[in-house]
């Protein structure tokens, strides 16, 4: 998949983001900041897109390197071509910085590369910071989220959403080979294997699970009390997707994670509570 093939206008970015758990919290943005966390999506999106393909190594790596020269071209500020456009209207309007899109890409790349199984903790950090955090810090900066607290609120949130998430697609990641749980949680735990089917069989699963949910509330209240230090306007869309996160969080906690696991979704309801108690009260 090459870069000309996975950037879309701005309607298709928007559906892109339409089954996400952030949509809700995009749409409360004013239009010009919604449209270029659409298009901050899009990218995330095609470039996930490629890490996960099933297809060969060697050509994920190569279209993953696509979009760093595309991205690249941008920050030249060459005329971009017609599909990166908007995007490129998104990087010079809230200033996004290349760091960051650059970080993204070089956490698919950790994708890619090889099948991610039981990462020491350092390791699992990295990836997060790369594929959340790094997000993250591309969203405070349309948000307008003082520049003070952006880097610490992206630091936090998007560690619990990655954490939350890696709890939450335990089954789907171990179905491509994948296994996000650290190996010092898993040591703990008394498992001594990383492959993801006999790890998710084991009967100390939940143990493993624990320190990692924990970790992720921890993420949580230092977030908020970012959140609590900002202007209510700069943080409504991330206290959405907070809300939001921290039910499938509270959700996975209370379910536990012997089987038989059912994948934890968010009620349609909470997700309009948290819409209607950050963004019109």
């Amino acid at each position: 998949m090459s870069v000309e093939t996975t950037e879309a206008p701005a309607a298709d970015a928007a559906a892109r983001s339409r089954g996400s758990s952030f949509y809700a919290s995009m749409r409360v943005l004013p239009r010009p900041r919604r449209e270029a966390m659409f298009e901050i999506y899009s990218f995330c999106r095609a470039v996930d897109d490629i890490a996960d393909d099933g297809g060969p190594r060697a050509p994920r790596l190569a279209a993953l390197a696509d979009w760093r020269r595309g991205l690249g071209d941008l920050y030249t500020r060459k005329p971009p071509p017609a599909h990166l456009q908007r995007l490129a209207a998104a990087i010079t309007t809230f200033d996004l910085r290349q760091e960051d899109f650059l970080a993204v890409i070089e956490g698919m790349e950790m994708d890619a590369r090889a099948d991610i199984r039981a990462p020491d903790l350092a390791t699992l950090d990295l990836y997060c910071d790369r594929v959340a955090s790094a997000v993250g810090r591309l969203a405070v900066r349309v948000f307008d989220v003082p520049e003070c607290e952006g880097r610490g609120l992206a630091h936090h949130l998007g560690r619990a959403f990655q954490l939350t998430n890696i709890l939450r697609d335990l089954d789907e990641d171990a179905t491509i080979g994948r296994l996000y749980l650290p190996l010092e949680a898993l040591a703990a735990a008394g498992i001594d294997s990383t492959s993801p089917q006999v790890v998710l069989a084991h009967p100390s699963l939940p143990r493993a699970c624990a320190p990692i949910l924990d970790l992720a509330a921890d993420h949580f209240r230092e977030a908020r009390k970012i959140m609590a230090r900002c202007p209510r306007r700069s943080i409504r869309a991330p206290r959405i997707m907070a809300d939001v996160y921290q039910a499938i969080h509270d959700r996975l906690r209370r379910s536990g994670f012997a089987p038989p696991r059912r994948r934890i979704r968010v009620p349609r309801h909470t997700v309009i509570l948290a819409v209607l108690r950050h963004a019109v009260f």
